[in-house]
C-alpha cells in the first residue's frame, strides 16, 4: 500500500509538472512589455516559494532539535533529519531561482547581475545554507548537529529580509507582483499558469524532501548502530 501511494504521488507530480509546462509555454499569453522572456516567471517564482518553504522547515527542525536534544533524543534526531533535508532541498530550489533570475535579467536589463538589496540578500541566504551543508558534510563530533542547528536558525532569519527587500529598499529588482502597491498584480490570463506551476513545484519539492528525509534517517540509524557497537567492543 505504501509503495502504491508513493508511486501514485510520483505520477501525479509528473502530470502536474507537464501540465504546468503546457500552461506556461502554450496557454499563458506573452507579456506586453517583455514578450516571451516573461515566461521565466512561471519557474522563477515557484522555485523561490518552494525554497523559502523548505528553509522554514529547516528552521523549525533546528529549533526542535535544540529543544529536545537532551530531554527527548529520539525526537531530536527526527527534527534534525527534517532540518538537514529542508536545508538541502531548499538550496537546490534556491539555486534554480538564482539561475533563472540572471537569465531573465540579461534580456530585461542587459546585465546578468546587479548588487541590489533583493539579489544580494538572496545570495547571502544561499551562501549561509551552503555553509550549513558543508558544516554537516565535513565536520564530526557530538557538537556538529548543535552548531548546524544554530547556523540553520541564523540563515532562516534572512528569509523575511529577502522577501521584504524590494518593499523596504529601492531596488532594480521588479516590484512585488502580489501584495505590492495599487499597480501590482498579474493579468488574470497569466495567474492560472503561475498557480499550476506553484502546485507542481511544491509537489515535486515535497517528493524530494521526503526522499531526503528518509535517507537522512537511514544514515542516523547506521551511525547509532556503529556507535553502539563501538561502545560494546
Amino acid at each position: 500500500m505504501k509503495k502504491f501511494a508513493i508511486g501514485l504521488y510520483v505520477i501525479v507530480t509528473a502530470v502536474l509538472l507537464a501540465w504546468g509546462y503546457y500552461q506556461a509555454i502554450y496557454v499563458a499569453p506573452n507579456d506586453a512589455m517583455q514578450g516571451e522572456i516573461f515566461r521565466i516567471i512561471y519557474y522563477h517564482v515557484p522555485s523561490f516559494a518552494t525554497a523559502f518553504t523548505f528553509y522554514s522547515i529547516s528552521f523549525l527542525g533546528s529549533i526542535a532539535f535544540l529543544s529536545y536534544r537532551r530531554s527527548r533524543p529520539a525526537w531530536a534526531q527526527i527534527a534534525d533529519g527534517w532540518a538537514v533535508a529542508g536545508a538541502e532541498v531548499g538550496v537546490v530550489f534556491c539555486t534554480v531561482g538564482l539561475t533563472t533570475g540572471p537569465l531573465w535579467a540579461r534580456r530585461a536589463w542587459g546585465i546578468w547581475w546587479t548588487w541590489d538589496a533583493r539579489l544580494t540578500t538572496t545570495l547571502v541566504l544561499w551562501l549561509i545554507y551552503v555553509s550549513y551543508l558543508l558544516l554537516r558534510r565535513f565536520s564530526a563530533g557530538p557538537q556538529m548537529q548543535t552548531l548546524a542547528a544554530v547556523l540553520g536558525i541564523f540563515g532562516a532569519l534572512d528569509v523575511p529580509i529577502v522577501y521584504m527587500a524590494n518593499r523596504w529598499w529601492r531596488t532594480q529588482h521588479p516590484a512585488p507582483v502580489f501584495g505590492g502597491d495599487s499597480n501590482s498584480g498579474m493579468d488574470p490570463s497569466m495567474v492560472g499558469a503561475l498557480m499550476w506551476n506553484m502546485l507542481a513545484w511544491f509537489a515535486w519539492g515535497f517528493l524530494i524532501l521526503g526522499i531526503r528525509f528518509y535517507v537522512e534517517r537511514h544514515h542516523q540509524k547506521i551511525a547509532a548502530a556503529e556507535a553502539k557497537a563501538a561502545l560494546e567492543a
